[in-house]
């Protein structure tokens, strides 16, 4: 019997890191459900000049997701003006890219704060208001990158991977508790955002926009999905590569290029997001820029 779709309208959500980019078109879109939105962004003024634009239903507060205090005036503050929290959308993180050898230890511990102690401390935060009301919804923010590990991008990889990996650990621990709170994860391909900005393209692929998301997103919501790709159809390529000899699944992905997306990226176009992104956490100070990949002579890996 199919899934009766949940009714979404009149429920509140709180989306960190959505001044811009995934979080806006997620706001757009639950806002489109006849949700209430509360945008949360260590960027303040490009997030009240985001909920000035969305209009009604949506109010923007200051988050910085590394900072338990921060986070819980965030949640607080979006109860006592919209209600109690029914979904939390954990989007806000970085991808600072380029070698690992090259990679300096402040940038690793920018993406590592953000990108997973984020999501931990969020879930814990709303899991502490959903659990006793025995209802709720937390979807958080992965990658394609956190089901295979990308070249240019180890350390962003790595904290992706951690993300699923936490997500399908506490699902595990809510069902031993017979807590009723839904956890899914959203590992979409490359996105039309900053983030995704200068990156390489792989065979095949093609870049998303920000809706197409936003939309998987309010689908999961719907459906109680867990895990989520975005395309659908990356779901049967990685369930074709799991089956597949390592070396003939290395292969295709060396043949559609998807080993250079994140190596083969223009840093130069990605100059202004990554000097933004190395000031995205206030307690640490901006990291040098980061080296160009240099990519492997034509012909070394089997392309001309």
């Amino acid at each position: 019997m199919a899934k009766q779709p949940r009714i979404l309208a009149g429920e509140t959500a709180a989306i960190t890191g959505a001044a811009r980019g995934i979080g806006r078109a997620t706001a757009e879109a639950f806002l489109r459900q006849g949700m209430k939105v509360a945008i949360g962004d260590v960027d303040v003024a490009a997030a009240r000049q985001t909920a000035s634009e969305l209009g009604a239903s949506t109010i923007a507060l200051p988050l910085d997701v590394t900072d338990r205090a921060s986070f819980t005036a965030f949640l607080d503050g979006a109860e006592e003006q919209l209600g109690p929290i029914d979904v939390l959308v954990n989007n806000a993180g970085i991808m600072q890219i380029g070698r690992f050898i090259d990679e300096d230890d402040l940038t690793a511990r920018r993406m590592v704060d953000i990108n997973i102690h984020g999501v931990i401390l969020g879930m814990k935060i709303a899991l502490e208001r959903m659990i006793p009301r025995d209802r709720g919804h937390i979807v958080n923010i992965s990658s394609q990158a956190g089901k295979y590990g990308s070249p240019g991008g180890a350390t962003y990889s790595a904290t992706k991977h951690a993300v699923v990996g936490l997500t399908e650990a506490v699902r595990g621990e809510l069902h031993l508790m017979g807590a009723h709170v839904d956890l899914s994860y959203v590992m979409p391909f490359v996105v039309n955002t900053e983030l995704g900005g200068g990156l390489g393209t792989a065979r095949g692929m093609s870049n998303l926009e920000p809706s197409d998301v936003a939309d998987a997103i309010v689908e999961a919501l719907q459906l109680r999905t867990v895990d989520v790709w975005v395309p659908k159809s990356a779901k049967r390529t990685n369930a074709l590569g799991a089956v597949l000899p390592r070396a003939l699944s290395e292969g295709m992905a060396r043949a559609m290029k998807a080993d250079r997306v994140l190596a083969g990226a223009d840093l130069n176009s990605r100059r202004e997001y990554e000097l933004r992104a190395a000031r995205s956490e206030p307690g640490l100070e901006p990291a040098p820029e980061q080296p160009q990949l240099v990519p492997a002579a034509a012909g070394e890996d089997g392309e001309e």
